[in-house]
């Protein structure tokens, strides 16, 4: 898990580099010794974002199985084309409920993805100082 965020860092960093203006040759005088920067200020603490529990990943309704009389010539008789029928209603109830639970469960993924890129942007930052 650690080697994706770190892949996402070092092609962050080419292509900042690349899209970077190419920088002025200056010389910089040292500023003067006066006093060393605080320890807390050197170190810059990249925490690692948490992902989502695979258990909180919601589960699909399942289909109903089709009866097999559905593709017969004949069809079905009335009381199994009513009973699929039923299921598919309560399948179609099922998955209008399971919609927003997937929607919220993709917008912690995606919370976790853009935490990953600033962590990884940390990180690098972090090397370059």
């Amino acid at each position: 898990m650690r080697g994706t965020p770190l892949a996402l860092a070092a092609l962050l960093a080419s292509t900042a580099a690349l899209a970077a203006p190419p920088a002025k040759e200056t010389v910089k005088t040292p500023p003067p010794a006066a006093s060393p920067p605080p320890a807390a200020a050197q170190a810059v603490a990249c925490t690692p974002p948490a992902a989502p529990p695979a258990s909180a990943r919601p589960q699909k309704p399942a289909l109903p199985e089709k009866p097999a009389c559905l593709d017969a010539k004949d069809g079905c008789p009335g009381w199994e084309a009513y009973s699929y029928n039923d299921a598919i209603k309560a399948y179609n109830a099922q998955a209008q409920a399971f919609r927003p639970i997937a929607e919220a469960y993709l917008q912690k993924l995606n919370a976790y993805v853009k935490a990953s890129a600033d962590y990884a942007q940390c990180e690098v930052n972090a090397m370059q100082k």
